[in-house]
């Protein structure tokens, strides 16, 4: 999609973070703009924000792990602007903890937005991209935890896994049917976002009963940490619109990580264990230059 220039993208996850500097790079490529996000004064706040600047810009509050929201989301997309050429599937949580010692809700908070979200998303908007007849672009936000498997962070890694397995799989699909619709995936590393303080927004009926061992809250904190020295989400957003531009599939903002990924999938060629050297980033974060 070489010109996006009076084209309309949705985002979700749009009030904090990632989501709300995509929806202000769209606007400044003079898009019209629809946010999304269960924090609605925040998501009020961001589409002020970009009003001067986007072509047009509408909230609408919406719970992603909710089909029945999503696909109300599609429909207030289409009556506000009429067709819809981007989706950026973007909203996402997360927490950190041993795999054993996850509860339930735990579960299906993470995987109903990060994963679920994105299912939803896709089965709610690509119907509408190929109707359009088009060229669109639809961008999965994973993470690098969706090409490595570090200690402590199974829930969110097995989310982030299946939302890059669900966009390969997108993206081989739309090739063989010859569609005018692309898709990214996105796979940062650290960005300065409050992902870590996403319990702000977790349901009251998926809370937290589980009992915290020192062990996992230092693996928060760290967390914290390097989220906080991490890329800025300007940066981020500014990739994935090249990445919209030039139909490029993965997007990964800190290229240092590279290394690690190679070295997990030469583990799986060489039929290995899993190495500890694939997730040296992870485990000490600041090994990347990135």
């Amino acid at each position: 999609m070489k010109e996006l220039s009076d084209k309309v993208a949705v985002v979700t996850g749009a009030a904090s973070g990632i989501g709300r500097a995509l929806a202000a790079a769209f606007a400044a490529e003079n898009m019209r703009v629809v946010l999304a996000d269960v924090e609605e004064t925040a998501l009020d706040e961001a589409a002020h924000a970009i009003a001067p600047t986007a072509r047009g810009a509408i909230a609408v509050r919406t719970d992603v792990s909710k089909a029945d929201q999503v696909d109300a989301l599609a429909v207030a997309a289409e009556r506000a602007f009429g067709a819809v050429h981007v989706v950026c599937n973007n909203a996402g949580v997360a927490l950190s903890g041993l795999t054993w010692t996850h509860t339930i809700a735990d579960w299906e908070w993470v995987l109903g937005v990060n994963l679920w979200g994105v299912i939803h998303g896709v089965r709610a908007f690509m119907p509408r991209l190929l109707a359009n007849g088009s060229e669109g672009h639809v961008v999965n936000t994973a993470s690098i935890a969706g090409l490595l498997s570090a200690p402590g962070m199974a829930v969110y890694g097995v989310s982030k896994h299946g939302v890059v397995a669900l966009s390969e799989t997108l993206h081989h699909e739309l090739r063989l049917l010859g569609a005018p619709v692309g898709v990214s995936v996105l796979c940062p590393a650290a960005v300065a976002t409050r992902i870590m303080d996403s319990a702000r927004n977790r349901p009251p009926a998926l809370a937290d009963t589980a009992p915290s061992l020192p062990r996992e809250e230092g693996m928060r904190d760290a967390a914290r940490a390097s989220l906080a020295a991490g890329l800025r989400p300007e940066r981020v957003a500014a990739l994935v619109v090249e990445a919209v531009r030039t139909n490029r599939f993965w997007v990964l903002p800190h290229p240092d990580w590279k290394q690690f990924v190679r070295v997990r999938f030469e583990d799986v060629l060489e039929d290995r264990n899993p190495s500890p050297e694939a997730i040296e980033g992870l485990v000490n974060p600041g090994t990347p230059s990135s």
